[in-house]
């Protein structure tokens, strides 16, 4: 198994060495722009191997050549949040990076998974898929992962009870429009409303949309890192392992809930060939509602693009 990164930042450093150390691959590529960069990191990260114990290969390079034959490419390259952006922000900018990515990476691993991170998630999905050609099972987008395990954080904190025990649904684009699924969670198999009353619910589901934002506050110079790269190898470790993980990301609909043309997040199954199975679950009205104007969201930034 060959893994490629590409993005030497922090969400790409970082989830190269989790990659690593769950020895995920014989393999860890990590490629960047800059000079240096991943050549420097990607030892760094090597040297840290007989201390933690991983034998996976690392190797920091600035060619797309050394990433030939790579079985997944995880992409997050792009430029982070800033105070008082939009992932929306973002959007012109980071979509020429992600086709000028996929354009040099597919050619070299025509048989890949491509597993992207960058903003604004679902349109950088959507370009990726449109650039590399690859049917969409191949192509997926980590945000409901992330977005689920920030609203599983915080119920936990909220009920003082362990993180493990609490099982969520985040659906949805990965920004303000994303639909947390309050319906669908749970503590211990105990349903959420059981456990906290709504207004404390709705509080947790803002917290949740503004997730994101509330780190880049903090940080002033950048954005969220730890939990993204996180999102991102549990999501290749399903891959490899051919889990059979039933989680939620970002794929492009042909007709499931209603909706075509779009990217958005909603269960997924995910294995050794990518996206397996797109999981249709029951929506209330007001739940449907509120997906269809997050895809709707995703579709109009879309139209913005030039592909």
């Amino acid at each position: 198994m060959k893994i490629t990164v590409v993005g030497g930042g922090n969400v790409g450093a970082t989830a190269a060495q989790r990659l690593a150390e769950k020895e995920l691959a014989n393999e860890v590529v990590l490629v960047d722009v800059v000079d240096g960069l991943p050549q420097g990191k990607g030892l760094d990260m090597y040297e840290s191997a007989p201390v933690e114990g991983f034998d996976t290969k690392l190797i920091g390079t600035n060619s797309y050549d050394v990433t030939a034959g790579s079985d997944i490419i995880v992409i997050t390259a792009g430029l982070p949040r800033k105070p008082g952006m939009t992932r929306d922000d973002l959007l012109n900018t980071n979509a020429a990076i992600l086709r000028s990515v996929t354009e040099q990476a597919v050619p070299k691993s025509p048989n890949a998974i491509i597993i992207v991170v960058s903003n604004p998630l679902d349109v950088m999905v959507y370009v990726a898929l449109k650039v590399s050609g690859f049917d969409r099972h191949r192509v997926i987008g980590m945000a409901g992962v992330l977005d689920t395990a920030r609203f599983r954080s915080f119920i936990a904190m909220e009920l003082n009870v362990s993180v493990e025990d609490v099982t969520a649904f985040v659906l949805g684009g990965h920004g303000d429009s994303m639909v947390p699924l309050p319906r669908y969670t749970s503590v211990a198999g105990i349903p959420l409303t059981d456990l906290l009353p709504a207004d404390k619910i709705d509080a947790l589901v803002k917290r949740t949309r503004n997730g994101g934002i509330e780190i880049v506050n903090y940080l002033k110079t950048g954005s969220a890192y730890y939990a993204p790269s996180a999102a991102a190898v549990q999501m290749v470790e399903s891959i490899v392992k051919d889990k059979k993980r039933i989680l939620p990301c970002a794929v492009y609909l042909e007709g499931e809930y209603g909706m075509s043309g779009t990217v958005v997040g909603v269960p997924v199954k995910l294995g050794k060939n990518g996206c397996e199975q797109i999981i249709e679950i029951k929506l209330t009205p007001d739940e449907q509602a509120a997906l269809k104007a997050s895809a709707d969201d995703v579709k109009a930034n879309i139209v913005k693009l030039a592909l």
